[in-house]
């Protein structure tokens, strides 16, 4: 082993064991949590249906049914008038899944609900390409989308169909025109496209940051191939294995590719033309709140998780309760790491926000990771505060893939509980929620 995957591992060894707490939940009541202190916040609305469920995905998502989207969407917009009454207010709000435009009828109901309730201006709404269509174009767009994201992943039809997506969602040619048509509907139309794949090459990769730049898009996230323990077992059996030691090459491609077309990064793997805004909330918000089965939150420092199960969700709003089953309230010091951690791959640490958010203590309890960061070359320091290099966007790349690895870990373990529900419904899509059964199923 050379010297830089060495340094790639050893970094990641120590990340690994100074976050191993984040993810250490408890069960809780499920009332609403206390309103943030300090800073905006965001809202988070998952929908976890889709038509086909692809291999390599390890978010929360199940087979899309129409009844049980319809209760899930009243349910949703029940535990949203909550927040509200709650005294909530949010600075944007970002819709995912799953596939949100599954139904579009109630994402336009639950979009305005949310615009009536909190007057967010910032709408992000996550879709695939087989729902650009001309008329829900102009019903989102109309309905105050600011901001449109695709689901690609490639345009190369060999690993579409690796990926059990072509039959649902079209080949790659099919896929750039259909995004072609959606161009100019939206301040930003944002493109997702996944990067190592077990078979993808680098020609292929090339090709489809060639492709992306043909678009009229005006933002790309290139994610670095994730998955969760059981995700990787059937991504094995359908894809391969993906080859971590082509992942520097293949971020690097990434960097010079769209660099070279006006694309800079505004997060370590989000690129927007002319540098212009981006929308990783998690980055950029000091809260968030998640509502929907198999959601997070994040509040002065502790962390929150919905239920996985969409029939104990209902439940528990019909109950008046929230989704919320399980928290953690971060230490000291991992309520800082974790805010060098998104802040850093926001690119940049402000010294003035740390202040604010955390005080001095904050330089006195991290000065290690900071010197190290300088040390390393991965940031620079200013009057102002840290910036991350192009070698520190790598290595953040990899460290926020491993935190959202950890995160996988826990939805592996939340989704065991409520297999056999998941399971009755993927086998019968169109059966009614009340014929697959209540009893056990509490997480």
């Amino acid at each position: 082993m050379n010297a830089t995957p060495l340094l790639d591992s050893i970094l990641l060894g120590l990340f690994r064991y100074r976050t191993r707490g984040f993810m250490r939940m408890t069960e809780c009541d499920g009332t609403v949590p206390p309103r943030p202190r300090t800073g905006g916040t965001y809202l988070y609305v998952h929908i976890p249906f889709c038509e086909a469920l692809c291999p390599f995905c390890s978010f929360h998502r199940v087979q899309h049914c129409r009844p049980q989207a319809a209760r899930y969407f009243t349910a949703l917009r029940r535990e949203i008038e909550r927040y509200h009454q709650a005294g909530f207010g949010f600075t944007g709000v970002y819709f995912g899944g799953g596939t949100p435009t599954v139904e579009p009828e109630e994402l336009l109901k639950t979009i305005a609900l949310v615009r009536s309730r909190f007057g967010v201006r910032e709408i992000s709404v996550e879709t695939n390409p087989h729902d650009l269509r001309a008329p829900l174009l102009t019903q989102l767009r109309d309905g105050g989308v600011t901001r449109l994201s695709v689901g690609v992943q490639s345009f190369d039809d060999t690993l579409l169909r690796e990926m059990g997506r072509i039959e649902k969602y079209g080949g790659g040619e099919q896929t750039a025109e259909r995004i072609r048509g959606a161009a100019g509907y939206f301040p930003t139309l944002n493109v997702d496209l996944i990067f190592n794949q077990p078979h993808q090459t680098l020609a292929s990769l090339e090709r489809d940051l060639a492709i992306f730049q043909t678009l009229g898009a005006d933002q790309v996230s290139c994610y670095p191939l994730m998955t969760s323990p059981s995700g990787l077992r059937l991504l094995a059996g359908a894809m391969g294995v993906p080859d971590r030691r082509r992942l520097r090459q293949f971020y690097q491609t990434i960097g010079r590719r769209l660099a070279a077309g006006g694309f800079a990064p505004t997060s370590a793997w989000c690129f927007t033309r002319n540098g212009g805004g981006s929308d990783e909330y998690i980055a950029t918000a000091d809260n968030y709140i998640g509502v929907g089965s198999g959601a997070f939150s994040y509040l002065d420092g502790a962390l929150y998780s919905t239920t996985f199960s969409l029939n104990t969700y209902e439940e528990r709003i019909t109950r008046g309760l929230t989704g919320i089953v399980t928290q953690h309230q971060l230490s000291p010091s991992d309520r800082m790491r974790y805010a060098l951690l998104v802040r850093m791959f926001g690119l940049g640490l402000d010294r003035a926000w740390v202040l604010r958010h955390h005080g001095p203590e904050f330089f006195r309890r991290l000065w290690g990771e900071l010197l190290t960061l300088r040390l390393l070359g991965a940031a620079t320091r200013n009057a102002h505060g840290w910036r991350l290099t192009e070698k520190g966007r790598y290595w953040l790349m990899l460290m926020m893939a491993e935190f959202f690895q950890s995160v996988n870990a826990y939805r592996d373990a939340m989704r065991a509980h409520v297999a056999t529900e998941q399971a009755t419904v993927e086998s019968a899509a169109l059966a009614p929620l009340a014929e697959t059964g209540r009893a056990g199923v509490r997480v």
